[in-house]
């Protein structure tokens, strides 16, 4: 530890970041990239203690090996929740932290907004509204249905208080099972087929680790009640993107509220993009008015919590992944 680090902010916008570490810290040194490719030798030139990286320019071409080289900081922050852009690093060489939890409100927000998009038939009001149409349409009430929660994480126990709001039996599943507020039903994560057959809506909120990449399948999705509503904001890999468009297509799976994608941006040539049951969201699902004041607002407690020496929140596991 030093009671001077030294800081890199990595970031598309830094001023607003600038501005509010110098108003807590004014004694620490700090520099700023702005780009990814600029990162490498942004870390060779000022060799910071500490860097605050945010994805902001997708995963695609992310300097990854600037953080992690030789060069490389004690401590990464990063700025988002997923570290899966990060390969696996030792943690008695380097730290990393994330922000999980900073947009779980919003996310599961998303999520329920999702569901709502096709139990009140928003495109076909749409359609009618278009067309000039007047013509009653059915509707249909959350209460009473069952929720499987994929990943009982910052974001599944943010969406189970939601869901129960509105009379949801909850289920969910999570790698150390354990009693969860909100929740009916907390299952072993390797009890996944057995459950989804049992639920009216399915929200995929587990980070992507090698255990998940690929987790829901073909024959994950064929186990699925017929006419099961999905909505995903785990990382592209988890789902099976080709399946779930077969399953969609044929109506098995009624409607998809898509945040993540195994290619982004999502390729022009995307059947996906042709479907409508589906809403396709660019990755955006955590991104609101107040969420990178709220991850700054995070890394600035640790930094805190760094300079007395005290134990970082959010230290993620390498093995695990989060």
């Amino acid at each position: 530890m030093t009671d001077t680090p030294r800081i890199l902010l990595h970031n598309d916008e830094t001023a607003s970041l600038v501005a509010r570490l110098h108003g807590s810290f004014p004694q620490v040194e700090y520099s700023v990239c702005n780009s990814y490719p600029g990162l490498r030798a942004a870390v060779g030139a000022f060799r910071p203690d500490i860097v605050y990286s945010v994805r902001f320019d997708g995963t695609a071409g992310f300097p990854r090996d600037a953080l992690f080289g030789p060069d490389g900081p004690r401590w990464i922050a990063n700025g988002g929740a997923g570290t899966d852009h990060f390969p696996k690093w030792d943690p008695a060489r380097v730290t990393v932290t994330n922000a999980a939890g900073v947009a779980a409100g919003m996310m599961a927000e998303y999520i329920m907004g999702g569901f709502l998009h096709f139990t009140l038939d928003v495109p076909g009001l749409q359609a009618d509204k278009a067309a000039k149409h007047w013509a009653a349409r059915m509707v249909r009430p959350l209460a009473g249905k069952t929720l499987l929660i994929v990943g009982l994480g910052h974001t599944g126990r943010a969406l189970a208080e939601r869901a129960k709001a509105f009379g949801m039996h909850v289920l969910g599943t999570r790698a150390r099972p354990q009693p969860t507020p909100h929740v009916d039903e907390v299952h072993d994560a390797a009890a996944l087929t057995d459950v989804l057959p049992r639920a009216d809506f399915i929200a995929v909120a587990t980070p992507l680790v090698p255990a998940t990449r690929g987790l829901i399948g073909a024959a994950q999705i064929a186990r699925m009640k017929p006419g099961v509503i999905l909505a995903d904001v785990s990382r592209g890999g988890v789902v099976d993107q080709t399946a779930l468009h077969a399953a969609l297509r044929d109506g098995h799976v009624a409607g998809a509220a898509l945040d993540v994608f195994e290619v982004e941006p999502l390729p022009e040539t995307s059947p996906l993009w042709g479907l409508d049951n589906v809403i396709v969201s660019p990755h955006c699902s955590s991104v609101h008015e107040g969420w990178t004041a709220a991850s700054f607002d995070l890394f600035l407690e640790n930094l805190g919590r760094w300079m007395a020496g005290k134990t970082l929140r959010n230290i993620v596991d390498p093995a695990r992944g989060y």
